[in-house]
C-alpha cells in the first residue's frame, strides 16, 4: 500500500537533517523544517505521529530506497556477489556522508530503552534490501544467516564509520573490505568490536550476538 505522505515525509526527513547536529532528532526540529519548506508546522506531528523515532526510522527507510535507485543505474553485473554487497554497503554510509552527525544521533536515539527493537528490525531490513539488490536469492535457511550476518558487519562499519576520522573514511573501508572478505569470521572479527559496540547500546550488541549464534550454525555461508 503506497503511503500518500511519503512524498511529504522524504522532504520533511531532507530538510530536517541539517538541523538535526544542533536540536538533535525532535519534533521542534521536524516542525521548522515544516515551516522552511512553507508548510504547516503541525505537519510534522501528522507525518510522524509516533514522534522523533518514528522520523528517523523513515530516514533509514528513505536511505534504502535511495540505495535501491542508485544500484538500478549502477552496473554492477561484473561484480561477484561478495563483491556487491560490499558496493551497497559501502554507498549506502558514503552517500550520508555531509549528514554524519545526522546518523550519529539516530544512532543514539535507537539505543534508547523502547527503541531497541525497531532499531533492530530497520537495520535487518537495510540488510535484507542490500541482499537483494546485490542479487541474492536464496529462500533457504541461509537466507537468514545471510542477513543475520550481513546486519552485524553493516552495524560495526557504520559504528566504525561515524568515528572515522582518515582521509575519505580509508579506514572505514579497509574495515569494510576485511569483514565481507570471508563473512564466516564475522563471529571472531567482531569480538574485537564487543568495547565499540557497547557503547552505542543494545541495537548493535543484539545484532552482534544474533550473528554470531547463526554463524555457529552454518559453516557454509554460499557467497
Amino acid at each position: 500500500m503506497i503511503d500518500p505522505m511519503l512524498d511529504v515525509k522524504d522532504r520533511l526527513i531532507m530538510a530536517v537533517l541539517p538541523n538535526v547536529p544542533f536540536e538533535g532528532w525532535t519534533m521542534k526540529a521536524l516542525a521548522e523544517a515544516a515551516t522552511a519548506l512553507g508548510l504547516d508546522s503541525s505537519l510534522a506531528e501528522r507525518a510522524f505521529p509516533g514522534g522523533p523515532v518514528m522520523a528517523a526510522l523513515h530516514f533509514a527507510d528513505l536511505a534504502d530506497r535511495r540505495l535501491s535507485s542508485e544500484a538500478a543505474e549502477a552496473d554492477l553485473t561484473s561484480l561477484g556477489l561478495t563483491a556487491r554487497v560490499k558496493w551497497l554497503v559501502r554507498r549506502r554510509l558514503e552517500a550520508w556522508t555531509a549528514d554524519r552527525e545526522a546518523v550519529r544521533r539516530a544512532v543514539s536515539l535507537f539505543s534508547l530503552p523502547g527503541n531497541v527493537a525497531k532499531a533492530t528490525r530497520a537495520t535487518w531490513q537495510t540488510s535484507d534490501r542490500i541482499w537483494y539488490l546485490a542479487g541474492d536469492s536464496s529462500v533457504d535457511f541461509s537466507y537468514y544467516t545471510k542477513r543475520a550476518s550481513l546486519a552485524a558487519v553493516y552495524s560495526a562499519t557504520l559504528l566504525t564509520w561515524l568515528s572515522d576520522g582518515s582521509d575519505d573514511a580509508a579506514v572505514t573501508w579497509d574495515f569494510l573490505e576485511r569483514r565481507t572478505a570471508d563473512l564466516a569470521k564475522i563471529p571472531k572479527a567482531l569480538q574485537a568490536l564487543r568495547g565499540r559496540i557497547d557503547a552505542f547500546g543494545k541495537p548493535f550488541g543484539s545484532l552482534v550476538a544474533a550473528a554470531r549464534k547463526q554463524a555457529g550454525r552454518v559453516r557454509n555461508f554460499g557467497l
